[in-house]
């Protein structure tokens, strides 16, 4: 196997819990060459460096403390100490299948045009509880699920981009962008998003590639407080205020944002009525039509600041 290492990275806040055994998945890898897990402590109070010095006598495990809140400062942090031309990124509460860095590291080997590529991702409920009735498969997306077949697939539409939870890019290319934008992805407790699919469309437009790949698995931990509607509300809002802002941020702008926002609103509410005696599909595009009330209040928002500003 060539020498070229593979840099594995969870960034991680206040998730203990679930740290150990995101970690252990990583130092269990069957992976020949020589690799790093770098864990990026994105300002915990919690026992997360703890969690890490019990394991971090392996020499394949660095610590790295980043005070600044925000999941893409923390993955920025990650990308500057990593060795290796390929980052792979972890989320804290999942799991890594044994082969998952050695699928992704001969996937960009044998492609030198993959700038992004990640894989499938099962659900492992908490004990005892099962997917509730009114979880359609769109939502059950908001909790990491991520499958698109048991085939590699190039994709062509952002909206198909791998999750960042299962998610790996080549260094050269996140260099070339800038890094991720710390306007997107989460901060704190607020639930902002959007920031791979942006990094799609900056690849695709590119003329780079981005992957699929169904045997880089992941199981992803649903955290009990995630299975209540109100989470998946507030999840809706959120999603909305992204879409706003990633519009904004590529020049997209304006009092269109107004009519887009208001059409996509009714449509939700009608489908809503629509699928009224399937409670899964009713509240799906209940949800749907909530985040559209939070990306018009992004779009009033940015329009009152564009107007102050003149």
């Amino acid at each position: 196997m060539p020498d070229t290492k593979i840099s594995a990275i969870i960034c991680t806040h206040n998730r203990d819990n679930y740290l150990g055994a995101a970690i252990d998945s990583l130092l269990g890898q069957d992976f020949a060459a020589d690799f790093e897990i770098i864990v990026v402590d994105n300002g915990s109070s919690d026992r997360t460096r703890e969690v890490v010095e019990q394991r971090v006598h392996n020499p394949h495990l660095k610590y790295v403390f980043e005070p600044t809140i925000g999941l893409s400062v923390a993955r920025n942090t990650g990308a500057k100490v990593a060795s290796g031309d390929i980052l792979a990124y972890l989320d804290d509460d999942a799991v890594a299948s044994k082969g998952w860095l050695q699928v992704l590291y001969f996937a960009y080997y044998n492609n030198s045009k993959l700038a992004i590529a990640g894989g499938k991702v099962t659900l492992i409920w908490p004990p005892g509880i099962q997917q509730p009735r009114w979880l359609s498969p769109g939502l059950a997306a908001n909790l990491g699920a991520y499958d698109l077949g048991d085939s590699t697939i190039y994709i062509e539409e952002p909206g198909s981009t791998p999750r960042g939870l299962n998610y790996s890019i080549h260094r050269s290319f996140l260099e070339k962008i800038g890094g991720f934008d710390p306007h997107l992805g989460r901060v704190g407790k607020n639930l902002l998003s959007n920031e791979e699919l942006q990094m799609t469309e900056f690849a695709l437009k590119l003329g780079w590639q981005v992957a699929y790949l169904p045997e880089a698995l992941v199981a992803h931990n649903v955290a009990p407080e995630r299975l209540q509607r109100s989470w998946f509300l507030n999840r809706g809002w959120w999603q909305g205020i992204s879409e706003c802002y990633r519009e904004q941020l590529t020049g997209k702008a304006g009092i269109g944002q107004l009519q887009g926002g208001s059409e996509r609103f009714v449509r939700g509410l009608y489908k809503a009525l629509k699928h009224f005696s399937d409670p899964a599909e009713r509240f799906d595009k209940l949800v749907y039509a909530y985040g559209q009330i939070g990306y018009l209040n992004a779009a009033i928002q940015g329009l009152l600041s564009t107007s102050n500003k003149k």
